[in-house]
């Protein structure tokens, strides 16, 4: 299958590439050539949302708010996002950046109709702040903005390619799986996604394809309608 508009789910940590921490600029210019090429070449309709792991991973302290936490989260993905947003401009992509938190002053904030607008107009829409609200990861902010500007399907960039019925990093013989169900990722425990946005993909009938997004040609080759990764459906 062949995708119009798909929502890419890049995680902080690879923003930071090597270096485990903060942002690696090399590397997310890297990747907004790369979805430039995709946008400008196959005319097809990104949006992304960026994690904030390489910033912030949660609680300092098991006696630290919850909800405080997770604002600092939200933080970190608005730098994410704004770094991103550079580097399209700066391989002269048009790109627009919403926040579902209001920050008036660098972003603008999250419209559906907007986001979708800027779709149409060929730009490429960063979205920061996962959801808004504390206790939801930007894994279900990303099924969420999936599902809200209606695309084809939700692509969870990784380090790995794919999923695998165990951690390949620590076990020789783990194995790859090149197609599942939400219910078997959820059953399994795979840790594709949290629950939360398994089951909001599920619910909505949207493909989940998860992938390695540090092996060139990957993007074209999934928006083209290549297999690659780990496909998760009905």
């Amino acid at each position: 299958m062949k995708y119009k508009r798909i929502l890419l789910k890049l995680s902080g940590e690879a923003l930071a590439g090597s270096k485990g921490t903060g942002i690696d600029f090399e590397k997310v210019l890297e990747f907004a050539k790369e979805i430039k090429d995709v946008v400008s070449k196959e005319n097809i309709e990104i949006g992304i949302v960026v994690g904030g792991g390489n910033f912030w991973r949660g609680r300092s302290n098991q006696q630290m708010d919850r909800c405080t936490s997770d604002y600092i989260g939200m933080l970190g993905t608005t730098m994410n996002a704004l770094a991103i947003g550079d580097a399209f401009k700066q391989v002269g992509q048009d790109v627009r950046i919403q926040t579902s938190v209001e920050m008036r002053q660098i972003a603008e904030f999250y419209i559906k109709d907007r986001a979708v607008r800027h779709l149409e107009k060929g730009r490429v829409v960063v979205f920061g702040c996962g959801t808004g609200s504390p206790f939801f990861s930007t894994d279900t902010a990303a099924a969420l903005r999936a599902n809200e500007i209606n695309a084809d399907a939700l692509l969870k960039a990784t380090n790995v390619d794919g999923i695998y019925d165990k951690d390949p990093k620590k076990y020789d013989d783990a194995k790859k799986i090149t197609h599942t169900t939400y219910l078997n990722v959820l059953n399994q425990k795979l840790n594709v996604m949290d629950t939360t946005a398994i089951s909001l993909c599920m619910d909505n009938n949207l493909p989940i394809i998860v992938f390695d997004i540090n092996k060139k040609g990957n993007l074209d080759k999934i928006v083209n309608g290549e297999e690659i990764g780990t496909t998760v459906t009905n």
